[in-house]
């Protein structure tokens, strides 16, 4: 497609402008190291910035260094980040607020805030998703305050599917405890910035002229407690 223009002054751009914004918005990842193997989150810290600067203060501390996954339940979730070998819960800051309203849904591979019966409690522990998990959604504050979801799994996933499988066991008054335990070693953090697109040369005003101008094409936009 081609517009084709007449004019004796024609100033199509500023020739201090450009067609597109180079401003991006990075993204947090963090490789979880596990007995089991590696996992890769993407945290999303634009619909859930309470929560992602939460978990990755724990993470930048190391507190979750040697945390184990303490509730594996096949079908349903994961969920670790308070416990150590010995089932001793380390002490954490203080509870958050909970971000479950932010439109992210409890989807297979997607990381979420664990929590007591109390919906601004959530402190260090985390759960991932094994399945959709609808009913952990939120609805609303007086009907379901539901469970806030702020990042997913990028790369790693088998892993997570491979805790769902280990056999479990009630310990210190705990069920689905594994019996091997499920280690986390390390939490890396690693922000990254999509590649940007050098900028299309700006056009200055031509005189008495002209000016055909080929259309742009478009730009993608790219019962836990």
């Amino acid at each position: 497609m081609m517009y084709i223009f007449n004019k004796k002054w024609v100033l199509l751009l500023l020739s201090s402008c450009y067609f597109f914004s180079t401003s991006v918005q990075s993204t947090t990842f963090v490789t979880m190291k596990t007995s089991l193997g590696d996992v890769k989150l993407a945290l999303d810290e634009e619909k859930a910035p309470i929560s992602v600067a939460n978990f990755l203060r724990y993470a930048k501390e190391g507190f979750y260094n040697g945390t184990i996954f303490h509730r594996v339940i096949n079908g349903f979730m994961v969920q670790g980040g308070g416990y150590n070998e010995n089932m001793i819960k380390k002490p954490t800051h203080d509870a958050i607020k909970n971000e479950a309203a932010n439109g992210l849904k409890n989807d297979r591979g997607t990381l979420a805030m664990a929590r007591t019966n109390a919906p601004h409690s959530a402190t260090a522990q985390f759960f991932i998703n094994l399945v959709d998990n609808d009913y952990l959604n939120h609805i609303s504050p007086s009907q379901n305050w539901g469970y806030a979801v702020f990042g997913k799994v990028v790369k790693g996933m088998e892993i997570i599917d491979k805790m769902a499988e280990v056999e479990i066991t009630r310990k210190k008054g705990m069920a689905n405890v594994p019996t091997i335990p499920i280690i986390i070693q390390a939490m890396e953090v690693e922000v990254k910035s999509p590649i940007q697109k050098k900028p299309e040369v700006p056009i200055k005003a031509i005189p008495n002229a002209d000016i055909q101008i080929k259309a742009m094409p478009e730009i993608g936009i790219s019962k836990v407690k």
